[in-house]
């Protein structure tokens, strides 16, 4: 059989799209040595590659479409093959759309913000100045465990349980109540198939899930409280600190044991057994002190936080630390990072902080701490350069201080403890760390990664039009591509993680994770380092997606450069 002519609007709506993706394909090839200024443009292209998937799934276009493939069967052409002929040539399309790639190095913003407006910068330690390697999370782990076993007397065969590094990621949830770890995204619907009870191959069964939850919805009253905690009916707990990684492996591995040896416990009380233990790694300082005691071993990336507040030093920014890690430790970090002189780049220098108490609770003055850890008694009427404060509130510090408003940028890892109060109660800037994002950036890069997501949106507006047809032979076809979508999307989870995907989506929606850094981070990269590619005269501008209900805006020629 001679191949069939398609539709003249339609190919001539699929050749707009590659023209207009050739054009961009140019401009970042000349911009490749300037790959920030062109960052507007690349987003754009990405754009492009799915503007096939989207010119489907207009709804006025696609019933327009859908009513010339049925006058066309008047010719003698079987409808089931015009479809699959429109599904090859789409497919065909699409395998021919390559993109630039996304420099990891790249600051991203959620909401529009200058860098000549901020006059103060602002710093978390841990994950944020003070890098680590994935020898802390095994450090963590291991003595989590071992305190389990010698203060809570679990079983002493939880000691050939190791910790496993690509098991879990940032930002799951955990129910207390079920002993469930899972990922929901930012709907509050479960993502099915993320669902593990303990450590496996095998995620809990669809089915059950559905059944246990009545459904995939996480109702908002037994959702984890402003700060991802499980209190006051919660029963979920949401794991956003990267330290949180140890624990859910160790929940699991608890769990795991439990399970296999058939012994009957309380999920409640091992949830809050682990949480102790945890706690203990911390506060008991065996951390800080196995950290001190072998530097080299756990802190990676310090000459890139050392040359970023040499910059901000140079440019005659005031700079301050907030930090819950003790003086000792911070200290010990900030002389093998910096330098033994690392006080003279902060004006403010704050310890033991208790974040997020610290920005809520005002009862709490500040103590000032001697160089060898003493606590002073003296009343604080000034923060002053070179010294080292204790505790403390952010209200008693915008007092001393006066740095209020939009003129300050605070950096932090932990999305609700460093940054949520500080952009919802005193209009500070905020700034995320999201030390993932150089990995799943690193995999979206991929080629094999960008033909698959190309197509599946494609498949995705061909399913989307097509099902119009109500016909048996037309329904079977858009079956088949419906298992074909549903088979190809746990590909796109299973390239970030085997058992959770990405940190920023489920299959596709943003993750609650993800609503959660839209919501209280104004710019988000991967480490702080980034802001070496940026002058200070920089300001970022957050990509203007298309709303379900607008058509995307295209530029009429090539931009000047």
């Amino acid at each position: 059989m001679a191949p069939l002519s398609l539709p003249v609007s339609f190919l001539l709506k699929q050749t707009d799209c590659l023209q207009r993706a050739n054009i961009f394909r140019n401009v970042l090839q000349g911009l490749r040595q300037r790959p920030f200024r062109s960052r507007l443009w690349k987003r754009n292209f990405v754009a492009v590659s799915r503007g096939i998937g989207q010119l489907l799934s207009q709804q006025p276009r696609a019933k327009n479409y859908a009513a010339s493939v049925c006058s066309s069967s008047a010719d003698g052409q079987d409808l089931t093959e015009r479809l699959w002929s429109v599904y090859h040539e789409t497919k065909r399309q699409t395998q021919a759309i390559s993109t630039d790639s996304v420099n990891p190095d790249t600051i991203f913003a959620n909401n529009e913000m200058s860098l000549r407006d901020i006059e103060i910068y602002g710093f978390d330690y841990d994950y944020t100045l003070a890098f680590y390697s994935s020898h802390l999370h095994t450090l963590i782990f291991n003595i989590a465990r071992d305190i389990l076993i010698t203060k809570h007397r679990y079983p002493e065969g939880l000691r050939k349980y190791e910790y496993i590094p690509n098991f879990a990621v940032r930002g799951l949830h955990y129910d207390v109540q079920k002993a469930l770890l899972m990922k929901i995204d930012a709907f509050h619907y479960i993502q099915l198939g993320t669902v593990y009870r303990y450590l496996g191959l095998q995620p809990v069964s669809d089915e059950e899930v559905i059944a246990m939850y009545e459904g995939c919805h996480v109702p908002l009253e037994i959702m984890s409280d402003f700060y991802g905690k499980s209190s006051h009916g919660h029963t979920m707990k949401q794991f956003m600190d990267i330290f949180s990684l140890p624990e859910m492996t160790l929940l699991s591995c608890v769990n795991d044991f439990f399970m296999k040896h058939n012994i009957d416990y309380e999920p409640v009380h091992l949830y809050k057994d682990v949480k102790e233990a945890i706690r203990d790694v911390h506060v008991k300082g065996i951390m800080y002190r196995a950290v001190e005691a072998d530097i080299d071993k756990y802190i990676c990336y310090g000459e890139q936080s050392q040359a970023v507040l040499k910059k901000l030093s140079a440019h005659g920014k005031k700079m301050f630390l907030i930090t819950n890690s003790p003086f000792d430790f911070v200290d010990r970090g900030m002389s093998y990072i910096v330098g033994k002189d690392w006080r003279d780049l902060f004006d403010v220098v704050i310890v033991h902080a208790d974040k997020p108490g610290f920005f809520n609770d005002r009862r709490k003055p500040f103590r000032r701490v001697t160089d060898k850890g003493a606590l002073l008694w003296d009343r604080i009427h000034r923060l002053e350069k070179g010294q080292i404060y204790k505790q403390g509130n952010l209200y008693e510090f915008l007092r001393l201080t006066g740095w209020r408003g939009s003129r300050v940028l605070y950096f932090g890892d932990h999305i609700y403890s460093d940054l949520a109060d500080l952009t919802l109660k005193h209009g500070w800037r905020t700034g995320a760390i999201i030390p993932e994002l150089r990995k799943e950036i690193k995999i979206m890069n991929t080629q094999p990664y960008v033909h698959m997501m190309t197509w599946l949106q494609s498949l995705t507006g061909l399913i989307e039009q097509m099902q119009v047809h109500r016909d048996p032979a037309s329904q079977a076809v858009v079956e088949e591509w419906i298992r074909e979508r549903e088979a190809m999307r746990p590909q796109t989870k299973d390239i970030f993680n085997a058992q959770f995907g990405s940190l920023f989506r489920t299959y596709h929606n943003p993750t609650y994770f993800s609503r959660r850094l839209s919501r209280f981070a104004d710019i988000y990269m991967a480490s702080i380092s980034c802001l070496l590619n940026y002058d200070f005269q920089h300001t970022f501008f957050p990509r203007r997606t298309p709303l379900q209900h607008e058509s995307p805006f295209w530029p009429d020629h090539t931009p000047s450069l």
